[in-house]
């Protein structure tokens, strides 16, 4: 393996090796820092004459075996639009020897909606075309959405027709807070599904207690933790490893919990020299609900303005204490009164700090 060797792949590419290699920075790295980067770490390999892990040559040889990952285009549209056709390979642009595998990942855009995105090689479509045989005159792509119950199981609520050549979508969904995951593959008119992918596992939030997570996603490096953490990174199912690998390519930067990502062995020197770690939490109550359109609503005596369908939202600071909060609504001619007792408690405790081990 030589330096010019290295050249002849891409940016992407090389700094995918570097990944593999585990070589410090390569995320900030350009094209000559990273193939000099490989070209040391082979070295070293040699000289140690060890196969505990995937060599730079073994590296490389498996992306001449796999077709290359192509960038998918920032999303601005709600929904994209182009002529209807069945070439859902061609969304992501280039070729299959430009892609590396398929995937479908979806985040949570807010309580009702979910952004879908795809990645498919011309082998998965062609194999879709040879299994469906005569039902492929009349296939379709389609995503379809599914609701996870709390046993595990799934239930298939829609299938959703898409256009051919885009390779990004939004789903409505119903009923917050839920479980939902989806797959993407061709259905015939006779019912015949052919699966292309599934997706990670999602859980929408509840409606009213949480703001969108941005405008239409167009501040995804600023809430990419948020909709990680949303999009189920974090969930006791387990990180979503195309999710994860998405916003890394977006990003230019690992994602993973705080103790994963932003704290190393770097941290040591920083950590010897800074204050006392300075840290406070506080707490607020969202009340929420709806009345009669035209009635008078109190919060502890406090009148409450309705929006023109009724419904109203107040934001309380929550004491660490228990607290009894009476809602009164009255209507309009004041002959009926009803009246909704909440009772809240904060007990706010603070523990002991722990140090992180540096040495290990």
């Amino acid at each position: 393996m030589t330096a010019a060797t290295l050249k002849n792949y891409s940016c992407k590419d090389l700094a995918r090796m570097a990944k593999m290699q585990g070589v410090t920075g390569w995320h900030s790295m350009r094209k000559s820092e990273l193939v000099e980067a490989l070209i040391k770490r082979s070295k070293q390999q040699r000289g140690r004459g060890t196969s505990t892990s995937t060599t730079v040559e073994e590296a490389m040889q498996s992306l001449n075996d796999k077709p290359r990952v192509a960038n998918i285009d920032r999303p601005t549209d709600r929904r994209a639009t182009i002529s209807p056709d069945k070439d859902l390979a061609s969304a992501a642009g280039g070729t299959a020897s430009q892609r590396e595998r398929d995937r479908l990942v979806v985040m949570v855009r807010d309580p009702y909606w979910l952004q879908v995105f795809w990645e498919l090689s011309r082998q998965s479509i062609d194999r879709a075309q040879s299994a469906m045989g005569p039902h492929w005159h009349t296939a379709t792509p389609v995503l379809r959405l599914y609701k996870l119950g709390t046993d595990g199981t799934s239930a298939l609520l829609r299938n959703i027709p898409i256009h051919g050549g885009v390779s990004h979508w939004y789903v409505d969904v119903q009923d917050p807070p839920n479980e939902f995951r989806l797959e993407i593959g061709y259905l015939a008119s006779g019912g015949k599904f052919y699966s292309l992918a599934r997706s990670n596992c999602v859980s929408t939030p509840r409606a009213g207690t949480s703001d969108s997570v941005d405008e239409n996603w167009t501040d995804v490096a600023d809430n990419a933790d948020r909709i990680f953490a949303m999009s189920g990174g974090y969930s006791p199912r387990g990180t979503s490893l195309e999710l994860q690998e998405l916003l890394e390519e977006r990003l230019g930067r690992p994602m993973g919990t705080p103790m994963e990502t932003r704290y190393g062995n770097g941290a040591a020197r920083i950590l010897a020299s800074a204050r006392q770690l300075q840290f406070s939490v506080d707490a607020e109550l969202l009340v929420f609900g709806v009345s009669s359109p035209g009635s008078h609503v109190t919060l502890q005596g406090e009148p409450v303005a309705l929006r023109p369908d009724g419904s109203f939202s107040v934001r309380m600071s929550l004491a660490d204490r228990r607290q009894v909060i009476p809602v009164i609504a009255s209507s309009a001619d004041g002959l009926e009164q009803r009246t909704i007792i909440l009772a809240v408690e904060r007990n706010t405790k603070m523990l002991e700090p722990r140090m992180r081990d540096i040495s290990r």
